[in-house]
């Protein structure tokens, strides 16, 4: 226990250290270093390094140049900020930025005591800034969307001088891998990510310097489906999108040559093409290959290509080819096999011991022409063998040649080869190799490639509840496993981006992972999908048809307010809450115009697989109704809009008085018949009287002690349920309905071997069974915000000030948040003694305040007794702080 002193002890020494302010983080758009970006005003943002003395900003001074050097003498400035600010995000407002130009920006703070930091240097790169850049052709092989062989491109270059700086960018409609003198450029996995291609395609940008050495040049470019052109059948049919068209790319490479002068390549029809090995590609299924097709050499100089036709130049898929400004889907984590079970000499079971998104890499060796089927499951059967039956419901295959989350390799008899597929995923644990003749495998033949958008981890949880470390790890395996540009509720049987779970997860990805970038790019696909009367489908991206018929409505597609209003709270900045408030202000009054009873709305999903008690689902979609009629008002508060503001604020009301007309019992606090997620939405959302809450929460605690302390809810009470609780001083109930152990609960799903979490709380249901969903999520950010209490202000959003609200629950002695805010690492930690003495860790960051809230009954602060009524409260500085409480 007396560590925490020693480490407070630490953080003192180093702060005395030191006494000047050190700047850390420094990022464009919330990327760093970003390369081919568009951004017309970009965003520029910054930290205080950790181990620099800790203060308040005072002061800032941003400078734009050219030239890092005379940058650093403050020389050759084309735009320049200060202000006596704390503010550390700054927006760009100069001249209009030049396209493919390195620019170097700095940045310098005072702080509150006078201490100056040095001139802090980043830069970015921009990129297109705009479609009349492109240059040259789109280009496929032909316009047969049922050719299942995916097409090579080649071109060669000759280059008469030493290059000094080359830049690719491609844009395609499917997928691509892009080589240069043979080698893959880059690490990136599935570029680019999904978007609606008809209304926008993104393009990426490549730093190719080091690949062009030689002054011959090939450049090669294999295409995948990806969602452009999808091959495969399933319930969501996508094969018809209205979009769809066999694969197609521009590519613009800008080299500039050490004399100072460029040269460009394009693409167009005289690029050479050829079917590649790679004979089939879904992004839903999987992948087959023939080693037997390879052509050796097809992306490397003197490549004899005379077989090879000529390209054909076809129309963009849209006008609107924008930077694919969010962090690259890569694999994150190679996972060997904890297991491998030879069942014959054909057929081999491995055990990854973890569900992942991702694919396999197989080495094998056999006889030519023999079939390889390398076939990836969640489960296995009561004998042992691969079980699909969990996620393959929706797949409506036409024909045996497509089986599910299946790669299909042809052995060309060479010796030892290596297989990955391209251009496709797969939610797995259980892998089944089968041959059709005898191979001899090992163990480690086989890899798992855990992928995702990648994502920078910034919150961590630790406790001396092992349970409870599981259920947080499972669920950020789970949210990274659905995080592929876009969120998805699962990685195997959909891949599709449901609105409802990722709304409802939002806190639980903006506490672990920086994806504002992600959630900033979806924003846009809601754009491109939303209907000129305001309406949303239930997926987003949707090939235009799908979902705006069933599954849609405000307790789904609210997250076209939720998100922007959460990461304006989580990073104080107001961008994705501006880009989406004109529609935002359509969604509402789409559904004002179809509610009735004075605010009311049946037109949702409902709380999606509960346990057992099902609330109504007018009442559910009434309250999101609601929350989105009030974060409209309070951004039109924010903006400026009084109008907006009155006449939204007054339909908030509205909407809070028709529930609880129709709904709330006044003399008993029920809302409906008293299920879970009908007490705790209402509390949650702020629903419910001031003067009835102590009722309604009474109301709520009965509902779960009836359960047993067990949950009872569904898809939406999972986010309500264990924050109304913690809210309304029952954190103790809430800790011990998130840490239970027996059905239904998290811990049941840990306790039965899950490493991410399940589509159902019943681990034997006979449908809504994947095993890797991050539908019920919630719980991720509720350890930040129910235990922790780290709460961001809406006052002062982006944790400028912090609500500091611990919930110290009983049987948990040790536990740990911690969360890097965009103003520095914020600690919330305690640790209990033999005799019950707990000492609670406070830290907060440079340019950061809080209040913090102890509801605990004694309070010692460096020795000193505190006195205080009921909760004690206390102001903070910047600065780590031990108290001695009891319970």
């Amino acid at each position: 226990m007396r560590l925490l002193l020693g480490m407070l002890l630490l953080v003192c020494t180093a702060c005395m250290q030191s006494n000047q302010i050190q700047l850390t983080d420094l990022k464009v758009e919330h990327l760093d270093h970003p390369l081919g970006m568009d951004a017309s005003n970009p965003r520029f943002s910054w930290k205080f390094e950790k181990s620099a003395p800790l203060t308040i900003q005072d002061q800032y001074e941003i400078f734009l140049s050219t030239d890092s050097l005379k940058l650093l003498n403050k020389e050759g400035i084309i735009w320049s900020k200060h202000g006596k600010s704390t503010t550390n995000l700054i927006t760009y407002d100069g001249d209009s930025l030049k396209p493919f130009t390195k620019y170097y920006w700095g940045v310098s703070v005072v702080g509150a005591s006078g201490q100056k930091s040095p001139l802090n240097i980043s830069s970015f790169e921009t990129g297109m800034m705009g479609t009349k850049q492109w240059e040259g052709e789109w280009i496929t092989d032909n316009e047969d969307v049922d050719l299942k062989p995916a097409p090579y491109f080649r071109k060669e270059f000759g280059l008469e001088k030493n290059v000094v700086k080359a830049r690719a960018y491609i844009v395609a409609a499917g997928l691509y891998e892009l080589y240069i003198n043979g080698s893959k450029v880059g690490d990136h996995r599935l570029d680019p990510v999904y978007t609606r291609f008809d209304k926008r395609n993104t393009y990426v940008t490549y730093d190719v310097t080091e690949y062009i050495k030689e002054n011959q040049v090939a450049i090669g470019v294999l295409l995948g489906n990806g969602w452009y052109n999808h091959q495969s059948t399933a319930v969501w049919l996508f094969d018809r999108a209205k979009w769809r068209k066999r694969p197609r790319f521009c590519l613009n490479i800008r080299i500039t040559f050490d004399d100072g002068t460029t040269k460009l390549l394009t693409t167009d029809k005289t690029w050479k093409t050829s079917l590649a090995p790679v004979v089939f590609n879904s992004i839903y299924t999987g992948e087959h290959y023939n080693a037997n097709l390879e052509q050796k050499g097809w992306n490397t100089v003197n490549f004899d290509d005379q077989l090879w036709k000529s390209s054909l130049e076809v129309e963009a898929p849209s006008n609107n080819i924008v930077s694919q400004s969010i962090p690259p889907i890569r694999t994150v984590k190679v996972l060997q096999p904890v297991s491998m079970k030879k069942m014959s000499d054909k057929r081999y079971i491995f055990d990854l011991g973890q569900n992942i998104s991702g694919i396999t890499k197989l080495r094998i060796s056999g006889d030519k022409e023999s079939i390889v089927q390398v076939t990836h499951s969640e489960q296995l059967d009561s004998v042992g063998n691969l079980d699909l039956s969990n996620i393959n419901m929706h797949y409506r295959p036409e024909d045996t040649l497509d089986p599910f989350q299946t790669d299909i390799y042809i052995l060309s008899g060479a010796g030892d080869q290596v297989f990955a597929p391209k251009f496709n995923y797969k939610g797995f644990q259980y892998v089944e190799v089968k041959s059709s003749t005898p191979v001899v495998l090992e163990k480690d033949d086989l890899s798992g490639l855990f992928m995702h958008t990648d994502v920078r981890p910034i919150g961590k949880i630790h406790s001396s509840n092992k349970l409870l470390n599981s259920i947080w790890k499972a669920t950020n395996n789970s949210y990274c496993s659905n995080l592929f540009g876009y969120p998805t509720d699962c990685p195997q049987r959909e891949k599709n981006g449901w609105t409802g779970d990722a709304h409802i997860n939002i806190q639980t990805g903006l506490y672990n992972y920086d994806g504002i970038t992600v959630y900033e790019k979806w924003m846009k696909d809601h754009m491109d999908e939303q209907q000129p009367n305001g309406v949303l489908p239930s997926i987003i991206p949707t090939w235009g048809g799908w979902g705006y018929d069933w599954g849609n409505g405000p307790d789904w597609t609210s997250t076209i307010t939720i998100i922007p209003w959460e990461l304006y709270q989580f990073y104080g900045d107001d961008h994705a809450l501006k880009m989406m408030y004109e529609p935002m202000k359509r969604y509402v009054d789409y559904i004002s115009s179809i509610s009735y009873g004075g605010g009311l709305t049946d037109w949702g999903l409902g709380d999606w697989v509960p346990v057992k008690s099902v609330t109504p689902k007018e009442l559910t979609s009434s309250i999101y109704y609601y929350v989105d009629a009030s974060i409209l008002a309070k951004a039109a508060k924010h903006f400026g809009r009084q109008d907006d503001f009155e006449k939204y604020t007054s339909l908030s009301r509205q909407i809070k008085k028709a529930i609880n007309d129709k709904y709330l019992d006044p003399t008993t606090g029920i809302y409906g018949k008293g299920f879970q997620t009908e007490q705790s939405a209402p509390l949650y959302w702020g629903i419910v009287p001031d003067s009835l809450v102590e009722k309604v929460t009474k109301g709520l605690v009965d509902a779960v002690e009836k359960a047993d302390n067990h949950i009872d809810v569904g898809l939406l009470g999972t986010r309500t349920i264990l924050g109304a609780l913690s809210q309304n001083g029952y954190a103790d109930l809430a800790y011990k309905v998130a840490s239970q152990v027996t059905y239904p609960s998290w811990g049941w799903w840990i306790k039965n071997g899950a490493t991410t979490l399940y589509e159902n709380w019943d681990i034997h249901a006979t449908a809504d069974i994947s095993k890797n969903h991050i539908m019920f999520g919630a719980i991720g950010g509720w350890l930040y915000s129910g235990l922790g209490g780290i709460l961001p202000d809406p006052e002062d959003p982006g944790f400028k000030h912090i609500i500091l609200k611990p919930n110290i629950v009983a049987g948990l002695d040790q536990f740990e948040a911690k969360f890097q805010s965009p103003q520095g690492e914020i600690v919330s930690r305690w640790e209990t003694d033999a005799d019950g003495t707990i000492l609670y860790q406070a830290r907060i960051p440079s340019n950061s305040t809080a209040t913090l809230f102890l509801d605990v009954d004694t309070v010692k602060f460096q020795g000193d007794t505190l006195s205080f009524s009921e909760v004690f409260t206390k102001e903070l500085s910047p600065g780590t702080y031990i108290f001695e409480v009891k319970r």
